[in-house]
């Protein structure tokens, strides 16, 4: 199933387009946004591969979910609804530039996220890993219901926070 386009009272979730490729680099370049994702930031070339990616393996494949997140028409962010294999199910990942900090509209999208995992995909739980330093996202994800599960000990010494959300919940 292809990804589908959704849509919150602000917020436009739709399949990446090619010209999103400047806004999706700027995204994962920037070394705030970045800084608790993955490895943290990525360098131009190598989110430029991972936008190419989008296309040549996950939509091509239909592997996940994935979108490009837009307000007032701008695309503000990135949003992914995935099976990993670091929890026993589901993992939401969002990301938001800087201008769209502050605003709710990380409330807003992670809350479209777990309601697309279960209405549509009948998850029975929705998971999120967050470095545990990364307090503003746990804050949110607190607030929309999740709960810590367990810690994953990092090779760098880092911890990351296991979180969960139930569908009973």
């Amino acid at each position: 199933m292809p990804t589908p386009v959704l849509h919150t009272d602000r917020l436009l979730l739709e399949p990446y387009r090619p010209d999103d490729a400047e806004d999706f680099v700027a995204l994962f370049t920037d070394p705030e946004v970045g800084r608790f994702m993955g490895d943290g930031p990525l360098g131009a070339a190598e989110a430029g591969a991972l936008f190419g990616r989008v296309f040549s393996k996950v939509y091509a494949n239909d592997l996940f979910d994935v979108w490009a997140v837009r307000h007032d028409g701008r695309y503000v962010g990135h949003a992914e609804i995935k099976r990993t294999d670091q929890v026993d199910g589901h993992e939401i990942v969002y990301a938001l530039a800087k201008s769209a900090w502050g605003g709710g509209l990380g409330t807003e999208l992670a809350r479209a996220l777990v309601r697309y995992g279960f209405d549509t995909l009948a998850l029975p739980a929705v998971y999120a890993t967050v470095a545990d330093a990364n307090h503003a996202s746990l804050a949110l994800l607190g607030k929309i219901g999740f709960a810590h599960e367990r810690d994953i000990a990092e090779d760098d010494g880092t911890t990351t926070r296991v979180l969960a959300v139930t569908s009973a919940g």
